[in-house]
């Protein structure tokens, strides 16, 4: 009978294995069966792949029909983009495209120094003005899918906390006729501005002012309803008509999440969706964003 010898390929062969089996650990290479490939990026939040229930059959009818949708991972700005942020691109002379090519006419809040703090979130920009700052960290726009799940969680809150409406302990938003949550009513209204970024608790993804504040740009260009964008807005990691690029024949306004601190608890609902012209003119809104970057 015929022996089986050990031999040093056999050995050789033993090593490499072992190697290839920790190397990942050791080495600190991404592991695919960790969320965002276990990278981190500071002020940023890994939102780890998987179904998610998006839109509603029982509110506003743009956001129906309610459905799950499924996103590879990704990551998301843990705050609003704030003046500072803002700034400090427009200091290195960029975000302002848009005045140079007349897709905007105005770049930043019109009501003056009680909105301009360092921490506040940057208001009164076009979207072409949020997709160039986004661009120019390195980042970009969120889908409205992954502006959604980031805002909701998996299985559909209606708040980043959960089901219970919005409060002034839980949002920046307006509440008995107070704007942004101020002490007391003032008028006229703009004298009582937004909240700095941060200032009430994160929600389901350890995210801030997903609700209230400032209403967000997204990427997606805004469809009446999830069944007239058809296949766009299905499937794996949608991105709306036209994959929300900056031209779409037949649309001709972007998406907008979130409320902000000058509308009620309704307004800051996750699955609430809002439509204007990308231009931001010449009807002129106080509209903020965030970014989000892929995960790979």
């Amino acid at each position: 009978m015929n022996s089986y010898s050990f031999r040093p390929i056999h050995f050789i062969i033993l090593f490499l294995s072992i190697i290839f089996l920790i190397a990942p650990h050791v080495l600190g290479s991404p592991d695919p069966n960790k969320p965002c490939y276990g990278k981190k990026i500071k002020g940023m939040q890994c939102i780890p792949e998987g179904y998610f229930i998006r839109g509603s059959n029982t509110h506003d009818p743009d956001e129906a029909p309610e459905q799950k949708i499924y996103l590879s991972d990704f990551f998301i700005d843990l705050y609003e983009v704030t003046n500072e942020d803002f700034s400090k691109c427009i200091e290195e002379g960029s975000c302002k495209d848009c005045l140079y090519n007349g897709t905007c006419d105005y770049i930043g809040p019109a009501y003056g120094d009680l909105y301009l703090k360092p921490k506040q979130p940057v208001l009164g920009v076009s979207w072409y003005t949020a997709k160039e700052y986004c661009e120019w960290v390195g980042k970009r726009l969120p889908t409205e899918a992954e502006w959604e799940k980031a805002a909701r969680g998996p299985k559909g809150n209606l708040f980043p906390w959960g089901n219970k409406p919005a409060n002034c302990k839980l949002a920046v938003i307006e509440e008995d006729e107070r704007k942004g949550c101020v002490y007391k009513k003032i008028n006229p209204p703009n004298l009582m501005p937004t909240a700095p970024v941060g200032s009430r608790p994160a929600g389901v993804y350890g995210l801030f002012d997903m609700a209230g504040n400032s209403w967000e740009w997204v990427q997606d260009w805004y469809s009446e309803n999830y069944k007239v964008c058809g296949e766009a807005c299905n499937g794996k990691d949608p991105k709306g008509p036209c994959e929300g690029e900056d031209n779409c024949p037949g649309f001709d306004k972007k998406t907008l999440k979130g409320g902000s601190w000058w509308w009620p608890s309704s307004y800051a609902r996750g699955s609430k969706r809002r439509a204007h012209v990308p231009q931001n003119f010449p009807e002129y809104h106080h509209f903020g964003f965030r970014c989000a970057k892929d995960a790979g």
